[in-house]
């Protein structure tokens, strides 16, 4: 059990007694005499529950009820249980302490049985309401607090505190969804949200709002080299995870461009001030990525040139859909990815009289080998002697499946011995390849 409780009550015999009574249940025990003592004890302590004598003099339990939970709110808590004491018989009181929002009422003289059975029932009720609660404002995969709870806290915070508001996005996420697969992504979101963690402070609070985009209020922080420090640590930082998580070849444009307005600078209107930051957080994706941009009039003035300018809404589309990955090679991509560029691939070569080949390669090990590090090297393999124009797919833990767009019968023929031959330096133990080919051809004169 070992819960805390804290009983306030005047009576110096009554405290002695309850404290006996607690104490015999394991629980731990603070007493306190008036509702100023119990004020002043919640500042900087959390009990799991506070028994409250009603009748007291300067403050009653009501008013130190009240005041408790104007504390707890100021304090950014969640409201402690409070369980009323009394030795008034008028039901008026109870209905109007339970009314008020105690958790329930015990007359004195206690019940000593039905005291403990109250506490217990009291706080496990308390705790499975957190719980619950918690679950439903908390982003599941990043622990950080969902949209709708996240934009709620952060418009309170926006209209009594100064600091920044900061749009977050992941820069090229994407990428790591079609290449690696979405386990993966959920795992580089992860990351982010652990580096972000780390990065801030109690003060401040940070939500998920989309797939690859986190808001965060940052309490205190009123400058632009503030934002453009934290703006590269956590470039630098995620850089550094996702190699960790897919290997030293990791060479994916990965990072974070942020978008920030400052309160009560820009204003304390939140839908304002979100609109500042998502206006910055483009500008800094327009002026190259990875870096923060804060809010400014000239942004709105570009915006303003350019909203009739079918040219420049085409460049900036582009330099948003683009990726820099420069990396050579075939693209190793998702599923669900590859399909889509298949059939497009289909059509192209049926409308322009081309050639293609599909390859589907199944591999396997010995028992003392391992299949998915056989995997592992294949597919980089193939990334490497393949054509930048060419794409890969894991179709199952032992089947990759390769698509060759333009190209001839003859030509397929030469890429085969080539992954013949190279698959020999894989060099896993009794590791073996079997494949079947099929060439695609849309020209009539070509058998």
């Amino acid at each position: 059990m070992g819960y805390w409780i804290a009983v306030v009550d005047d009576d110096a015999l009554l405290l002695r007694s309850a404290k006996n009574l607690l104490e015999g249940y394991a629980m731990r025990v603070s007493c306190l005499r008036s509702g100023p003592a119990l004020l002043k004890f919640i500042e900087n302590n959390t009990p799991d529950l506070v028994i409250l004598d009603i009748l007291m003099p300067d403050m009653d339990g009501f008013e130190t009820f009240h005041a408790l939970r104007e504390l707890e709110e100021k304090l950014g808590r969640n409201t402690t249980p409070v369980i009323f004491l009394s030795g008034d018989n008028d039901s008026a009181t109870e209905r109007r302490g339970l009314r008020d929002g105690a958790a329930d009422f015990v007359r004195k003289p206690i019940d000593k049985e039905i005291l403990i059975n109250r506490i217990f029932k009291t706080i496990e009720s308390h705790k499975t309401i957190e719980i619950l609660t918690e679950k439903a404002t908390l982003d599941k995969l990043t622990g950080f607090m969902n949209k709708a709870s996240g934009t709620e806290k952060i418009a309170e915070m926006c209209l009594d505190h100064t600091g920044a508001l900061m749009l977050f996005d992941l820069d090229n996420f994407k990428l790591v969804n079609d290449i690696y697969g979405h386990d993966m992504g959920d795992e580089v979101l992860i990351a982010f949200s652990e580096i972000l963690k780390h990065n801030t402070r109690d003060e401040d609070v940070v939500s998920r709002i989309g797939g690859d985009e986190f808001l965060g209020f940052f309490s205190g922080v009123t400058s632009e080299v503030a934002v453009k420090s934290l703006t590269g640590r956590l470039n630098v930082q995620i850089i550094s995870r996702c190699i960790e998580l897919m290997g030293d070849d990791f060479d994916l444009p990965i990072g974070i461009s942020v978008g920030a307005a400052f309160v009560p600078k820009h204003t304390r209107d939140y839908t304002t001030l979100f609109k500042c930051a998502d206006t910055a957080m483009y500008g800094a994706k327009e002026n190259g990525k990875h870096g923060a941009q804060i809010y400014n009039e000239e942004l709105v003035v570009k915006e303003s040139e350019n909203e009739n300018d079918l040219a420049a809404d085409l460049a900036r589309i582009s330099r948003i859909m683009e990726e820099r990955n420069e990396a050579d090679g075939a693209m190793v991509i998702g599923k669900e990815a590859f399909y889509q560029m298949y059939q497009f691939s289909i059509r192209f070569i049926r409308r322009y009289k081309k050639g293609a080949a599909k390859m589907l390669f199944s591999l396997s090990v010995g028992e003392d080998d391992n299949l998915s590090e056989l995997s592992s090297r294949f597919i980089e393999m193939l990334r490497k002697k393949l054509r930048i124009s060419d794409a890969i797919v894991q179709i199952k833990s032992d089947q990759v499946l390769v698509f060759l767009p333009i190209i001839t019968k003859d030509e397929t023929e030469i890429v085969i011995k080539r992954i013949e031959e190279s698959f020999a330096e894989i060099g896993i133990g009794s590791a073996k390849m079997e494949y079947v080919t099929e060439h695609i051809s849309c020209d009539a004169n070509e058998e």
